[in-house]
C-alpha cells in the first residue's frame, strides 16, 4: 500500500525501562570493578614497597655495613635534621634510607603529612582511619615519603632492630613479653595510597590478626578490608609484615 511504513522505532516507555536496567546493572557492577582494581593496586604497591625495604637493608649491609639490626642513633623529628643524617657518619634508619633509597624524602613526624579534605580546600593532618594491629600512639612515628609517594612510617624510638637466630616473630614480641627478645619499637606501616584515602589498615575477613595466625587469617577482595595500610616490622636486613592480614596478602600479591 502506497504511503504505509511500519513503524521500527522504540517507545518512550521502552527507551526508559531499558536505561533503567543498565543503571540498576551499572550500580551493582561498578563499585565491583572499583574495588578489584583499587585491590589489586594496593596489593602489587605492598609487594613493591616491601621489597625495596628490604633492598634498602641489604644494600646498607654491603655498602655502609650496617642494617636496621646495627643502627644505633635515633631518627630525630625534624625533617631537615634527618635529611641531614648520612651512612658515612651515623648509623640510624634515616641515614640508611636517605643512603641507599632514590627520590625518598624524610617528612619527620607523620602528622607533618597534610592532605585535603572532603571539601578539596581546607588542609588535615595525615590520619589513619581505622587501625586494628598499629598502636594509638602512631602519631609520633617518623616517616618517609617514596618517589611513587608511598608512605613508609616506624617508630620514633628505632634502633639496635635485631630478631636474634632461630627466633620466630610472634606477637608476643612486639609487645615486649618474650624475655631478652623485643622488637616493640622496630614497628611501622606502609601506606600504599600515600596520604589519600582511605588510610584503613587491612582486615581479616576470618581468624585471627596476630603475626603469627597463619593461614586462620583471609582477607577477601573487598572495598572494607583489602586496605591501603599495612604494619610492618624491621629487624636485621628485612622487612615483615605485622599482622596476619598484612601476611596473607603479601603471600597471595603478585608483581
Amino acid at each position: 500500500m502506497r504511503g504505509y511504513m511500519k513503524n521500527f522505532g522504540f517507545t518512550l516507555a521502552e527507551v526508559l525501562i531499558t536505561l533503567g536496567i543498565i543503571g540498576i546493572v551499572a550500580a551493582m557492577t561498578v563499585p565491583v570493578l572499583i574495588s578489584n582494581t583499587n585491590g589489586a593496586k594496593f596489593r602489587s604497591q605492598y609487594k613493591k614497597t616491601v621489597s625495596t625495604l628490604n633492598q634498602a637493608g641489604l644494600m646498607g649491609q654491603a655498602k655502609y655495613e650496617f642494617d636496621y639490626a646495627g643502627t644505633d642513633t635515633l631518627c630525630p623529628e625534624s625533617a631537615e635534621d634527618g635529611a641531614k643524617h648520612q651512612p658515612e657518619e651515623v648509623m640510624s634508619f634515616c641515614s640508611m634510607l636517605n643512603g641507599t633509597l632514590t627520590g625518598a624524602t624524610y617528612v619527620g613526624k607523620i602528622t607533618n603529612l597534610k592532605r585535603n579534605d572532603r571539601d578539596g580546600k581546607t588542609q588535615v593532618d595525615y590520619v589513619l582511619q581505622t587501625r586494628e594491629t598499629i598502636p594509638d600512639d602512631y602519631t609520633n612515628y617518623l616517616a618517609y615519603t617514596l618517589a611513587d609517594g608511598s608512605i613508609v612510617a616506624f617508630h620514633p624510638d628505632a634502633k639496635s632492630c635485631e630478631l636474634p637466630i632461630g627466633r620466630r616473630l610472634k606477637q608476643e614480641i612486639f609487645t615486649g613479653e618474650v624475655q631478652g627478645t623485643t622488637l616493640k619499637h622496630c614497628v611501622g606501616f606502609i601506606d600504599v595510597n600515600g596520604v589519600s584515602l582511605p588510610n584503613r589498615e587491612v582486615r581479616c575477613k576470618t581468624g585471627e590478626n596476630k603475626v603469627d595466625a597463619g593461614s586462620h587469617c583471609i582477607v577477601d577482595n573487598n572495598a572494607n578490608r583489602l586496605l591501603d595500610v599495612y604494619p610492618i616490622v624491621f629487624h636485621d636486613s628485612t622487612v615483615e609484615p605485622a599482622s596476619g592480614a598484612a601476611q596473607f596478602v603479601l603471600d597471595t600479591s603478585k608483581l
